[in-house]
């Protein structure tokens, strides 16, 4: 089971936006990277394409984080944690708060 989902609430504990909390937009499991919303913002310089009704311009996106440079925040206890995984008496797999134990989903 993976240990970080889209949707998720996370911080960031590294790099140039450590300390800043974000939702998880998107995962690229191959690559192991994560999308996370207004964090890690990069301009691009992007050319104006007539067919596409693109105008040109500077856009701000966000760039991908390696998945080991971000924490999921609990919402029990509000912190960072690091994320345990548990199997139920009923076979399913449940992820929970390896601070406070509750469960995240």
């Amino acid at each position: 089971m993976n240990k970080i989902h889209v949707d998720d609430k996370v911080m960031v504990i590294a790099g140039k936006d450590k300390g800043k909390i974000g939702k998880v937009l998107k995962i690229n499991r191959k690559k192991d990277t994560v999308l996370v919303e207004q964090v890690n913002m990069v301009s691009r310089h992007t050319k104006p394409n007539p067919y596409a009704n693109q105008p040109g311009g500077i856009v701000e996106k966000e760039a991908p984080f390696h998945i080991s440079n971000i924490q999921v925040v609990c919402p029990a206890c509000t912190k960072a944690t690091r994320v345990g995984v548990r199997e139920t008496e009923d076979g399913k797999n449940i992820r929970f708060c390896k601070k406070c134990n509750e469960i995240i989903d």
